[in-house]
This record gives structure tokens, C-alpha cells and sequence, in this order.
């Protein structure tokens, strides 16, 4: 039996490859744009950028959990 935390993961990652998909369908010449801009950002912006993003998204489900 899988635990509720588990089925709140592959919703979360069916939600990511959702929206990354949509992104790519509805405009990919402006996400090959998003990329090279990515490979031409230092390793210490993209460093910020992801860890930032990692604790928003952790506040996020725990404010989100909290009012459950």
C-alpha cells in the first residue's frame, strides 16, 4: 500500500511534466531561447536560482499541508 506522501509525489511530478509540456507545445522556439540562456548563466546563478526555488516550493507544500 502506498503512503499518502508518495501519491502526493507523482501527482506533483505528473503536474511538472504537465506544465513542461504545455511550455514546449505552446512555444518552442522561445524555450530553445530559455535554454542557451541557461547554458550561458554561471553555475553559481543557476545554483541560486534552483535552491531557491527548492525552498519556496518546500514552504509552499508545508504552509499548503499546515492548512489542511
Amino acid at each position: 500500500m502506498r503512503s499518502i506522501a508518495f501519491a502526493d509525489f507523482l501527482i506533483g511530478l505528473g503536474i511538472l511534466f504537465v506544465l513542461e509540456g504545455l511550455m514546449f507545445a505552446a512555444s518552442p522556439n522561445w524555450m530553445r531561447k530559455a535554454m542557451k540562456s541557461a547554458i550561458a548563466t554561471p553555475d553559481n546563478i543557476l545554483r541560486a536560482v534552483g535552491i531557491g526555488s527548492a525552498v519556496a516550493g518546500l514552504v509552499l507544500i508545508w504552509v499548503m499541508r499546515r492548512s489542511i
